[in-house]
């Protein structure tokens, strides 16, 4: 399915790597097994590229300079192993917004519900979620959101006394959109993926993210992990900003597959996202989600983040939501999972290949310093703008 480079063998694929010294970010792409600088005046972004009417098209085209193998440079990026003075992979997005989509999936639906009801407890979370699944008594993977079918079972829901504002986005007519980091403060493979010290209970989202152009076109996609705070989101939907943005807590990667013969959103909409984590305790936890499974299309959720209601003019990356809820026991039985630092997450699929990302806490991992002013500056310094 993937090479040992974590990423499949064909594709038009775009990236940014760094290495300290260089006089700024590289957008780059693969060739033959070699990564190469294809920074001009042109595209000094990667949002400038994703901006283009063909995008797939122009990299392809690109002239470009070696700067290493996709070996060493994917090798370089894990944090633990990484030489500053060499390339090493960064998040595949620079300029555009880093926006992400919640309760999208039935399971994840349920599992907001439980983490509401809960109030942030994790040892309570067996019980209700027992109680939820008979009380619904409907198979909700049916329900098309917004539709009368939808607005019915949520009028048994009220009658019930178990309404929930994970239900009112879940299977209701609007989306749920938030803000998952400021531009440039998302971080790529082999980094470290924060958690905020005061959580106890807390998972990886293993997602597809994918990539619009200002003006709403799908131009692509990556792999991404949506780190997610269940007991601090638990205790109140208004602590969300919270439970998601914190420093290194939004991973993408290792590159933006663009849309081209071999890649378009039909293979998006169908692909198998799998999760593995690997604790130093020796747990392992495996899963996967299927993305034909979600219940609003990219199309759909894309729109509701962006159009005539919202502008975004540097484009935006869009987290899709995940199905996968993490509920083995770590630990205490009935307490279910929770990270513990050292981790080391792993999110593939077959067309996007392998993120890889270790957990720290937030305030451990390397402070986001570099933002869009730096990049500015930089790109202008060197004759780029």
């Amino acid at each position: 399915m993937r090479d040992d480079n974590h990423l499949p063998g064909d594709g038009t694929f775009l990236g940014r790597v760094g290495a300290d010294g260089w006089p700024h970010p590289a957008v780059v792409t693969v060739r033959n097994g070699m990564v190469l600088d294809i920074t001009s005046n042109r595209a000094p972004t990667s949002r400038d590229i994703c901006e283009m009417a063909d995008p797939a098209a122009y990299v392809a085209a690109a002239e470009g300079r070696e700067i290493g193998s996709l070996a060493a440079v994917m090798a370089n990026s894990m944090v633990a192993d990484r030489d500053p003075s060499k390339p090493s992979l960064l998040s595949p997005v620079d300029l555009q917004a880093v926006k992400a989509s919640g309760v999208t999936f039935v399971v994840s639906l349920l599992e907001r519900v439980i983490e509401e009801q809960a109030r942030g407890a994790p040892e309570r979370a067996d019980a209700i979620r027992a109680d939820i699944a008979g009380l619904i008594g409907h198979d909700l993977s049916q329900l098309k959101p917004g539709s009368p079918e939808a607005a019915g079972v949520k009028a048994r829901l009220i009658a019930r006394g178990v309404w929930s504002q994970y239900l009112e986005v879940g299977i209701g007519p609007d989306a749920e959109i938030f803000t998952k980091c400021q531009p440039m403060a998302s971080v790529g493979y082999g980094a470290d993926v924060g958690l905020h010290p005061v959580s106890t209970w807390n998972n990886p989202e293993p997602e597809v993210a994918v990539v619009a152009s200002s003006a709403g076109t799908i131009v692509g996609a990556t792999l991404g992990n949506d780190v997610n705070l269940r007991d601090v989101e638990g205790r109140s939907a208004l602590l969300l900003g919270k439970a998601k943005d914190n420093n290194a807590s939004a991973s993408l990667g290792p590159f933006i597959r663009l849309f081209d013969a071999t890649f378009t959103l039909d293979d998006v909409k169908q692909a198998v996202v799998g999760l593995r984590v690997e604790g130093e305790d020796g747990f392992v936890l495996e899963g996967s989600s299927s993305m034909a499974e979600i219940s609003r299309s990219p199309e759909e959720l894309v729109s509701a983040a962006m159009g005539a209601h919202h502008q975004y003019p540097e484009g935006m990356v869009l987290y899709l939501g995940t199905m996968f809820a993490p509920v083995k026991d770590r630990g205490e039985s009935g307490k279910g999972f929770t990270h513990r630092t050292g981790d080391v997450v792993t999110i593939a699929s077959e067309k996007l290949g392998s993120l890889v990302n270790r957990v720290k806490l937030s305030t451990e991992c390397p402070p986001w310093r570099y933002g869009a002013s730096h990049l500015m500056r930089d790109l202008a310094k060197a004759g780029l703008l």
